[in-house]
């Protein structure tokens, strides 16, 4: 209630706030926010996505940009998520997005991302139409281990990865 400001907590529908999960576990907090479709926790300390706990499978929209995460291991328990905003982490692995059925857009800007093989676990989120890359490795070659290709088009080739796709880094991906 301090954090909303609202006695009936059932009226939140949006939260923005900042945790440090080392000192404050949210692991429950769903169940008080029956409600909520909004959370953002950008600029947060989130030690793993678990420690936002497997009440908020009603989320719709989840800020967690700039929380330094490595992992997006128990985004699973967010199952009705159709944005999901996690820019400017140290996210690297991709397949726990696969569960994600209703994710329409994602923001993976200024992540680990280094290998273009990451993309077909996105290929499997069907409704995925709007996707944010810019900042990671995959953007200059599609492997680490890999030299720079003249050649290489990122755009290109996540198109061929993932054919449904409507926009890429915010501009219509059959423009590659």
């Amino acid at each position: 209630k301090a954090w909303t400001g609202v006695d009936d907590l059932q009226q939140v529908e949006a939260l923005e706030m900042r945790v440090d999960t080392r000192e404050n576990s949210l692991g429950s907090f769903g169940t008080y926010l029956p409600n909520l479709r909004e959370l953002k926790l950008n600029n947060s300390l989130l030690v793993s996505v678990r420690d936002l706990g497997t009440t908020l499978s009603h989320l719709h929209i989840l800020w967690m940009a700039n929380c330094g995460l490595s992992d997006l291991d128990g985004i699973s328990s967010c199952s009705s998520l159709k944005e999901l905003y996690i820019a400017y982490n140290n996210i690297s692995e991709l397949s726990q997005l696969t569960w994600l059925d209703h994710l329409k857009v994602l923001d993976l800007e200024g992540n680990n991302i280094e290998d273009i093989s990451q993309m077909h676990y996105l290929g499997l989120c069907g409704k995925l139409s709007h996707l944010t890359l810019e900042g990671n490795l995959i953007c200059l070659k599609p492997h680490a281990e890999s030299a720079e290709e003249p050649d290489y088009n990122y755009r290109a080739e996540v198109k061929k990865i993932i054919p449904h796709l409507e926009y890429l880094d915010e501009i219509p991906a059959s423009q590659t």
